[in-house]
């Protein structure tokens, strides 16, 4: 009898074999900035548990590695990435020298290989699902959840990251919400410029080349480059135009513009092409219930395009998101100020207090706005005449 091996799993048993016995668990220093020892698996959890998360880990590996049912492949995901994400911060606890306030302990390479290992099982068996959109938000509902969980339990308050957000809490908030206003408020203005821009694109065909061309040419602008660009005349405005409050050569409004203008052509551009798909027999069935140009727009055509327009709206949200983060460096704040600071003083706990809550932000977007387009696009089919 041939044993049969799942591709995919061969790949996850390689990343958790190398993982679990040849690179570090857990990295423990003297401070936030000096260097770090590292830990395996077995050095960094107390003498039962070692043994028992890599048990854990092996065994997911191999249900990965073979062609098991489904159900216990996405178990195994579930059990193993839950079992690293509880006992890292029972690592944190471990290892912290009893009455010491300044050693840090830290996820090393191994657990996040492992995360990452996982996590693709986990991804894999819920593509294989074939989950409806409602079902995949509300995974995510309950991912986020239970990661809540853990955070308000304080079972991740020893790994070094949450004590940095613990020395930082008030002006965490204030720079996430400084980074969420920056993006989503870039996009609701790109949205409310881009449309009408994208229709008349649409309209006139002798408009759309240079408009498509003129917003390709700033999307090649490096982001660094065009912050810096936008310095001068943003502090031209603000010494020179009456009632400019708030605008100023640095800080969140040259950062606002250049979000806009990145903006621009995903949601132009997306628009163009919605309402160029938009079929022939739709607007000839409008005419001919004697609908006029601007309810065939609103009532037939946009509903229509509205799928594409809502691709591009998903692909300005992603963008925005991890192009807030550069804003930090013009004095914008947002979720960047901890990425540069912690650059800057070689501490890399504060760097991922910066990046993951911009990456988890990405994410989440990216599933929601996958979800609507997909229930958009299926209420688009089903209107369309047969």
């Amino acid at each position: 009898m041939t044993t049969r091996f799942d591709k995919l799993g061969v790949v996850i048993a390689a990343i958790v074999a190398y993982a679990a016995f040849a690179a570090p668990f857990a990295t423990l220093r003297a401070n936030r900035i000096v260097p770090g020892e590292a830990r395996s698996i077995l050095e960094a959890l107390p003498p039962t548990l070692g043994p028992l998360l890599l048990a854990v880990v092996v065994v997911a590996a191999v249900v990965a590695l073979l062609k098991t049912p489904l159900v216990l492949r996405l178990a195994a995901s579930v059990v193993a990435l839950a079992a690293l994400a509880l006992l890292i911060g029972v690592a944190g606890s471990f290892l912290t020298p009893e009455g010491n306030s300044f050693a840090r302990i830290s996820p090393a390479s191994g657990f996040w290989l492992l995360i990452f290992a996982f996590t693709l099982l986990l991804a894999d068996g819920l593509t294989r699902l074939n989950l409806s959109p409602p079902a995949r938000i509300g995974v995510l509902v309950v991912a986020a959840a239970a990661i809540g969980l853990l955070l308000v339990s304080g079972s991740w308050n020893s790994p070094s990251i949450l004590k940095e957000y613990a020395n930082r809490a008030d002006s965490f908030w204030a720079e996430g919400s400084k980074h969420v206003t920056l993006a989503l408020g870039s996009l609701a203005a790109a949205v409310i410029a881009g449309l009408p821009l994208g229709i008349l694109c649409h309209r006139v065909e002798k408009l759309r080349a240079g408009v498509l061309n003129v917003l390709n040419i700033i999307q090649t602008i490096p982001s660094i480059a065009l912050f810096g660009l936008l310095i001068a005349p943003l502090g031209w405005v603000a010494t020179h135009v009456p009632g400019a409050a708030g605008i100023r050569g640095i800080g969140t409004a040259p950062a606002f513009v250049a979000l806009f203008l990145y903006s621009l052509l995903p949601v132009v551009a997306n628009t163009v092409v919605g309402l160029a798909g938009v079929p022939r027999a739709a607007n000839d069935a409008a005419r001919g219930m004697g609908m006029i140009e601007r309810q065939r727009l609103f009532g037939v055509e946009f509903p229509l395009a509205f799928p594409v327009i809502l691709t591009g709206i998903r692909i300005v949200l992603v963008q925005n998101i991890g192009l807030a983060t550069i804003a930090a460096l013009i004095g914008g704040g947002g979720f960047g100020v901890f990425v540069f600071q912690g650059v800057g003083q070689t501490a890399m706990d504060l760097v991922l207090l910066g990046a993951v809550p911009t990456v988890a932000m990405a994410f989440a977007a990216a599933i929601i706005l996958d979800a609507s387009i997909e229930m958009t696009s299926t209420r688009r089919h089903e209107a369309q005449p047969a």
